[in-house]
């Protein structure tokens, strides 16, 4: 399990924690507590989905770099071959 997957589940886990004892020891009505909740909540998927694209995005620049390494080693092999073949 990598560093960003412990964050997640660490961040999950006390998001559950704090919601559950905010809900026991709230002074406020259960509809602005509620409210509350669902706002907080709200801001954790959006900030999840943000996280998410910017992993995606890292992905794809990762992908593209290994690509491009790999088409210049490729094309610097296939000069390499046919100047041997080119003095054979």
């Amino acid at each position: 399990m990598n560093d960003n997957s412990k964050v997640l589940i660490g961040l999950l886990a006390g998001l559950a924690a704090g919601a559950a004892l905010g809900l026991l020891l709230a002074p406020e009505k259960g509809t602005d507590t509620r409210d509350r909740l669902s706002q907080s909540l709200k801001d954790l998927g959006d900030s999840i989905k943000d996280k998410a694209a910017d992993e995606i995005n890292n992905l794809a620049n990762l992908k593209d770099k290994v690509v491009s390494s790999v088409k210049s080693k490729i094309n610097h092999e296939a000069d390499a071959y046919a100047d041997e073949t080119e003095h054979a």
